[in-house]
């Protein structure tokens, strides 16, 4: 009982850090995986090899590069979300070990894929909102605080799976508390 919520807590953790930026969790597991300190669900050890850790690598150089450039960081936005929830599915299913495979699924859509998805929809708004008050200047301070995130998140996943997983509530309860404030209505 106590793999399964370790492997929760590293599921739902891995998965908010897709909500940040959404190949820099699955590439921390594959170097994790490659040097030893992570075992993953079978049929997912394809993450811990090296053609991924390479192919990986250069997803997030890519993706992280182009959260720097204006205009693109916001069509990436509305690209990432639904990207999010199925790779934050997939990444909670990998590392809930064996279990049986409904609730393997069912556990990684709800709760990975759920909390990747908020995530990320929290951090389009925000950029949103930052690009319409700032004209854009303030996304490349985003871009850095949400690669930031993704990277502490994940490898604090990997060191505390159960702080990892409070913390990850905690992240949860702020965004759904501020998405359910009452916007300003501005007149002209």
């Amino acid at each position: 009982m106590i793999d399964f919520a370790i492997g929760m807590c590293l599921g739902i953790a891995f998965s908010a850090a897709c909500g940040f930026r959404i190949f820099v969790p699955p590439l921390v597991m594959s170097i994790a995986s490659l040097s030893g300190n992570l075992t993953l669900a079978p049929g997912f050890a394809w993450i811990g090899t090296y053609p991924a850790l390479i192919g990986l690598a250069i997803a997030v150089l890519l993706e992280v590069s182009a959260y720097y450039l204006p205009v693109v960081d916001n069509f990436l936005d509305t690209l990432e979300i639904p990207v999010a929830i199925a790779l934050g599915t997939a990444i909670a299913a990998a590392n809930l070990g064996e279990v049986n495979p409904l609730l393997r699924w069912s556990l990684a859509a709800i709760a990975g894929g759920g909390t990747a998805g908020a995530i990320e929809s929290f951090t389009s708004v925000t950029r949103l909102d930052s690009t319409t008050n700032t004209g854009g200047l303030g996304n490349g301070i985003l871009a850095t605080l949400e690669v930031l995130s993704a990277i502490t998140l994940s490898i604090l996943a990997l060191l505390l799976p159960l702080f990892a997983g409070v913390v990850v509530l905690l992240v949860l309860s702020l965004v759904f508390r501020q998405g359910r404030k009452p916007q300003r209505k501005y007149r002209i």
